[in-house]
């Protein structure tokens, strides 16, 4: 289908509105390639179009079955995003596809929430190492009536807990806060790339 003035001026249009929306998920010389990627695409989507029964209808036609504007801009940014943590493999891309899975799916939401817990124990666990030289009497193990209850800090110290731990418990909260990162860093990870693959599918 050879398009008019007209017909040039819709595409035109829709790709100038998916490019100011690519801007918002995107930098911008991603936003140039995937403005390009997406133009040559529906090119090729016009050009094999038969423009039956006329062009404003069968042009239409082909811009609903592409989508919104914004929809293809979210679903795109999603796509790159989560390449860019399967591949990589970096904390921040990673945190970016799991947060964008948390608001689109419920599975992404229920994993969203496993993920940045585990990731909230380690940091906790790290605080609690960097603070207790800082603050010796005031992190370590936690006792109520002679029984340990847990690790933490207390700012200050409430009636009826014993708090007792030297410096010893220092290389313990970096094992349980690096080890804790590592693990959920592996299965976050691994979820992506299941939820990738499954995607292509």
């Amino acid at each position: 289908m050879q398009l008019s003035d007209t017909g040039t001026s819709r595409v035109n249009g829709y790709l100038f509105v998916l490019e100011r929306s690519l801007k918002t998920f995107l930098p911008s010389d991603v936003v140039r390639d995937a403005v390009r990627e997406i133009e040559s695409h529906l090119r090729e989507r016009v050009a094999s179009a038969d423009g039956a029964p006329n062009e404003r209808e069968a042009l239409e036609r082909i811009l609903a079955e592409l989508g919104p504007p914004l929809r293809v801009a979210q679903a795109y940014s999603a796509e790159r995003t989560l390449d860019e943590a399967v591949t990589t493999g970096r904390f921040v891309p990673m945190l970016r596809a799991v947060g964008h899975l948390a608001v689109t799916t419920v599975a992404g939401f229920a994993a969203a929430f496993g993920l940045g817990t585990s990731y909230l124990a380690s940091i906790a666990f790290l605080a609690l190492a960097v603070l207790k030289p800082i603050f010796p009497d005031n992190v370590g193990v936690q006792y109520v009536r002679g029984f340990p209850v847990g690790l933490g800090a207390h700012f200050p110290l409430r009636p009826g807990i014993d708090l007792r731990g030297g410096y010893w418990v220092i290389p313990i909260f970096l094992f349980l806060g690096l080890g804790i990162f590592v693990v959920t860093h592996r299965v976050a990870r691994r979820f992506l790339t299941r939820w990738r693959e499954r995607r292509l599918s």
